[in-house]
């Protein structure tokens, strides 16, 4: 788990550090979860110290597993760093042309352009990683009633490809954006 990603700094923001979640990630997750919106729009919801212990747990499987590859997002600051984002790869299978993004953005980093750059840097490296193993486009979902989505999707070179009806465990319609790889 020694994969380590940047994004650049721009004019208005600066750099990016993607890497691993690490056990010493429970505070920063769960006061990125205090965030009602962020509670809203996620399936499984971090809001106990066992929930975060559960989110790092499945993270470091997913790395073991070589399937599913979930980085938290940096962002540096006077004292350290602080948590902006997390990106997630998942149902990453030898000889399978796709695999999903995921992600979502804590609140103080929304509107900053983090999510596309973190995307971005999440994409690159999955084309790097696994085109030659089959990899041959990697798919955003999110449901219809997330603008903010759909603009992260664009930015980040996801094409809308389609409206998918609502299905369990998604009680909306949902689009389907469609990246390529080179």
């Amino acid at each position: 788990m020694s994969v380590v990603l940047t994004a650049a700094a721009t004019p208005t923001a600066p750099g990016l550090l993607l890497r691993p979640w690490r056990d010493g990630d429970t505070d920063a997750l769960l006061e990125a979860y205090r965030d009602p919106v962020l509670r809203a729009w996620t399936r499984l919801p971090v809001t106990t110290r066992a929930e975060a212990r559960a989110f790092l747990r499945r993270a470091r499987q997913g790395w073991a597993a070589g399937r599913r590859f979930s980085f938290a997002v940096l962002e540096p600051t006077p004292a350290g760093e602080s948590l902006v984002a997390c990106v997630v790869l998942k149902e990453v299978r030898p000889g399978h042309p796709s695999a999903e993004v995921g992600y979502w953005t804590a609140a103080p980093a929304r509107g900053r352009g983090v999510a596309p750059r973190a995307v971005d840097a999440v994409t690159g490296w999955a084309c790097t990683r696994f085109a030659a193993g089959g990899l041959a486009f990697l798919e955003l979902l999110h449901q219809v009633d997330n603008p903010a989505s759909c603009r992260v999707a664009e930015k980040s070179g996801y094409a809308l490809a389609e409206v998918v009806p609502a299905r369990p465990p998604f009680p909306r319609d949902g689009h389907r954006h469609v990246r390529r790889l080179p």
